[in-house]
């Protein structure tokens, strides 16, 4: 029996969850899906430029574990390029972390900081960048 697989931490969730080539009908295309941990590994490694030891520390994950996410990230990548299908962003087996968040607008990495809001008399928490505040 095959061991249950470990849920990978993830610092960022994309704000885009789906890109396709520009021009196609939606009904005409097929798609490849990228789960949030192989976005995390390839985000790590070819955003951030860390070597595989930092990435897979971050991921909370051993390096070979690492590196079999990001090759299979870079298969998908590549399949939907050169063939021309979209890319979807979602599922997988991951843990959002706890100690950082990553401000999509200016790239800044940040503790939780929250704004409190009211509506129909509910309050709803939002994550705030500091550098940025968005």
């Amino acid at each position: 029996m095959a061991r249950p697989t470990k849920e990978r931490r993830i610092e960022f969730i994309p704000e885009n969850k789906y890109f396709k080539p520009a021009g196609i009908p939606m009904r005409d295309i097929e798609e490849v899906s990228l789960t949030l941990e192989e976005v995390e590994a390839v985000r790590l490694k070819d955003m951030e430029e860390l070597n595989q030891e930092e990435c897979a520390s971050r991921m909370n994950v051993s390096r070979p574990t690492f590196q079999r996410v990001l090759i299979e990230a870079r298969r998908k990548i590549a399949d939907a390029l050169i063939t021309g299908k979209a890319i979807r962003f979602h599922g997988g087996d991951y843990k959002l972390a706890d100690k950082y968040f990553h401000c999509s607008r200016c790239g800044e990495r940040y503790n939780k900081v929250y704004q409190n809001r009211r509506r129909r008399g509910k309050i709803y928490q939002k994550y705030l960048c500091p550098e940025c505040d968005d």
